[in-house]
């Protein structure tokens, strides 16, 4: 096993500029280099990270949710246990297409509009709540402040925090320096966290774009460690978690009502977002690992992989800053930044009530027409008993 690592996974060619082995790179009584294996402190802390949080929301962000009035509502519309639709719902999809709805309605003997309300009504269920939403937001707030406020203290006196040409100053013989390794192992730790409870989270419309953005986070954050491009990947962790605890702020304001300062707080987010993800990132850092790099070495393995990892998380970037200005479009254009426009990034509660309402109004219809069938089915009976032999009787 060992053999094989060394042979296709640790080659220096990989990870290491032209010129330099892992020799150069071993660890002396007065100076310590990144390796892989001191990252592996990072699964148990995942671990650590997933049991505070269970805590924190039990103990802190729970009771606080309480105090600023979030109640757990009880869902009145509920599902009638259906064994086959419950199996299609748990193991293929929660919204079957037209041709599935059809094929389901044969197997159980009903109609395709009870069928698509049965699914509606499962799908309200699994809804989370506005508290259970709100301790997730409090929790990611709590962390991505914590990491930032840790990324200033550890790099206010570093000078590629101000010149980016520092990031190959001596390049790769960079000692490691202790407090910028633990601010590694916190955001590494943190991601890892991340995705051993994706399945209990709050399910978001960009999920799969969130799932994408964890892994390049793990993957960028490993790679930079190994290769010793410390340097660049600190400054970019530091400029992601200097947006985030701000949306989070903003998020548990907007689970409790606080529409001005929800407000308030995303236009704040949005430019905090727009000048570090898209004008600092592609222009300071990116513009460096691509460009200043090539003044100290030739490019080689680690400097494609590292710059095609930093590309996907500027695509991603791309993505969610489309999906703010439509908010800021209807802030602007509106007044406020209504649910129907978050539901974007996030499902809102809203939307499993209109769709209640939706239900209690189909419900409605289908009295409707079945009392209309009814009076239908007894009219013509009455007219064909009153129609006999083509003639008409007497009443």
């Amino acid at each position: 096993m060992d053999t094989f690592l060394n042979q296709w996974l640790w080659r220096q060619e990989y990870w290491l500029p032209p010129g330099v082995t892992w020799e150069d790179m071993k660890e002396t009584e007065e100076t310590q280099y990144p390796e892989p294996r001191d990252l592996l402190l990072a699964i148990p802390c995942a671990f650590l990270f997933t049991a505070v949080r269970f805590l924190f929301e039990k103990y802190v962000a729970l009771p606080l949710s309480r105090l600023l009035g979030i109640q757990e509502k009880k869902k009145n519309v509920k599902a009638t246990p259906n064994p086959v639709l419950e199996a299609f719902y748990l193991k293929q999809r929660n919204q079957p297409t037209e041709s599935e709805v059809r094929c389901l309605s044969a197997q159980c003997n009903m109609q395709n509009r009870q069928v698509e309300r049965w699914f509606r009504c499962r799908r309200n269920q699994d809804r989370p709540s506005t508290s259970q939403k709100f301790r997730e937001a409090s929790w990611r707030y709590v962390f991505y402040l914590v990491a930032f406020l840790t990324g200033l203290a550890v790099l206010k006196d570093k000078p590629w925090l101000w010149d980016q040409r520092e990031f190959w100053a001596n390049y790769p013989h960079q000692p490691l320096v202790s407090s910028l390794y633990w601010y590694y192992i916190l955001e590494l730790g943190f991601y890892c966290s991340l995705l051993l409870t994706i399945t209990f989270d709050v399910k978001r419309k960009d999920l799969k774009e969130q799932i994408i953005h964890h892994f390049a986070t793990i993957f960028l954050i490993s790679f930079s460690y190994c290769a010793n491009y410390i340097r660049a990947g600190t400054l970019v962790m530091l400029l992601h978690d200097s947006s985030d605890h701000i949306l989070e702020l903003a998020k548990m304001f907007n689970y409790t009502k606080w529409k001005r300062v929800c407000d308030v707080l995303f236009i704040i987010f949005a430019v905090v977002f727009f000048v570090t993800r898209l004008y600092l990132l592609p222009t300071r850092i990116i513009y460096s690992t691509f460009y200043y790099s090539m003044e100290t070495f030739q490019p080689f393995f680690g400097y494609y992989f590292f710059n095609v990892l930093l590309m996907v998380l500027q695509v991603l970037h791309f993505f969610w800053a489309y999906l703010i200005i439509r908010m800021v479009y209807r802030f602007t254009f509106v007044g406020t930044v209504e649910n129907d426009v978050r539901s974007d990034i996030e499902e809102s509660e809203d939307s499993g009530q209109e769709n209640g309402k939706r239900s209690g109004r189909e419900n409605e219809t289908d009295k409707w027409r079945s009392n209309n069938n009814r009076v239908l089915q007894k009219f013509t009976e009455n007219g064909i008993a009153q129609v006999h032999n083509g003639h008409l009787k007497a009443s």
